[in-house]
């Protein structure tokens, strides 16, 4: 029998706000796939389940594993390698993996997941990426995004690009079927860059990889757009964008900045925002920790971070390392603060949440979907009491 893979969440996942809000780690896309998504690509199986805090597992439910199958507990956080893989793939119940004293796998024949573990320990070697703060979602999205590419197109042909076109090393970009891509720029010497299923790059798009474009999503007219950034699916693209991570269904469509920054699922900003990534000092950017009430370090860039469901109006500049929370209406004449709590309308005021979760459902009836029960779940629990 298979073995039987479950993602958890570490207790570290608060440190992960806004976007750990609302899904569990694993769901978190980083590069052209979830975390889910590519170890279910490595290990090839599907689906693998989340193990995660409570309020969660009603959209993201947990599945156990039949009756006399090994379960294998694959940290959430964890993005998937080669070697790591080769690890596992020799662990035996009763043994777990740790690297610098953290558990990265567990093996159990039964369902006490984590239970006082008397199980033996086996220290792991090589390098890895764990995904254990907001900003190293678009860090890491450099190599999330190469591997990803491989994983999707290994022993794959392209379909055609038009000759419209201007390529640069050809070899390196793969289309999907139904997707058009006319009068652009496609330059994939830096990396690789790769249009999704039925999506659209609309005229003079300039596209230097790693670049990915999720399905059904449109990059439109003249956008810049520099490596290394990822698009989710069903989203709108445009204006001048880097190093950045677009979630699912969310919009940035028109002209305006956004670099070294991570915008959740349901977003939209408005046409003109731009986000500063870099301090006019140079100096390391810091970035508040809700779940710590303390600024922390994050280098020296990083652009806005914008969990799921928030909004902002044209015009609208955010500070650098600006973090929004979930279901957030940001408008006004003036700089938003630095930290946004959820459920912020305007920079001082609350969103009432009958409200909030109508305008949640009016933002997804625009691209064919509607709120759901989970959904609900979630934002009446994220709200402030």
């Amino acid at each position: 029998m298979n073995p039987h893979y479950i993602l958890f969440d570490t207790p570290e996942r608060d440190l992960l706000y806004p976007f750990a809000h609302t899904r569990p780690v694993a769901a978190f896309k980083v590069g052209l796939l979830t975390i889910r998504e590519k170890w279910e690509r490595w290990l090839n199986t599907s689906p693998i389940s989340y193990f995660t805090t409570d309020y969660l597992q009603t959209k993201y439910p947990l599945q156990k594993a039949p009756k006399g199958a090994v379960t294998i507990l694959l940290n959430g956080h964890l993005l998937p390698s080669a070697p790591l893989l080769e690890v596992i793939r020799k662990l035996e119940p009763g043994q777990e993996l740790y690297k610098d004293g953290r558990l990265l796998v567990k093996v159990i024949s039964g369902e006490d997941f984590f239970s006082p573990s008397t199980s033996e320990r086996v220290n792991y070697e090589g390098d890895i990426l764990r995904i254990d703060q907001p900003w190293h979602i678009f860090q890491y999205n450099d190599a999330a995004i190469r591997d990803d590419f491989a994983l999707l197109t290994a022993g794959r042909v392209s379909a055609p690009l038009s000759s419209t076109n201007q390529v640069l090393n050809h070899e390196n970009i793969f289309i999907e079927p139904g997707a058009v891509v006319e009068c652009s720029i496609l330059n994939a010497t830096a990396g690789p860059i790769y249009i999704g299923k039925n999506a659209q790059v609309m005229e003079g798009s300039m596209i230097r990889g790693p670049f990915g474009l999720g399905e059904s999503s449109v990059l439109k007219m003249g956008s810049r757009i520099y490596g290394a950034t990822a698009i989710g699916s069903r989203c709108v693209a445009g204006g001048e964008i880097k190093n950045s991570v677009i979630f699912d269904h969310s919009n940035k469509g028109h002209d305006g900045y956004l670099g070294d920054a991570v915008i959740g699922e349901w977003c939209n900003l408005g046409a003109h925002t731009c986000c500063s990534n870099m301090k006019n000092n140079a100096r390391e950017v810091r970035i508040w920790m809700e779940a710590r009430q303390e600024a922390w370090s994050a280098g020296p860039k990083c652009g806005v971070l914008m969990g799921d469901f928030s909004r902002c109006s044209i015009n609208t500049m955010f500070n650098t390392g600006t973090v929004i929370g979930v279901s957030c209406n940001v408008f006004g004449p003036v700089f938003p603060p630095k930290f946004l709590p959820s459920f912020s309308w305007g920079g001082t005021d609350r969103y009432r949440l009958d409200e909030a979760l109508r305008d949640a459902d009016a933002w997804m009836q625009l691209k064919g979907q509607s709120l759901t029960d989970g959904d609900t779940q979630i934002l009446t629990y994220v709200f402030p009491g």
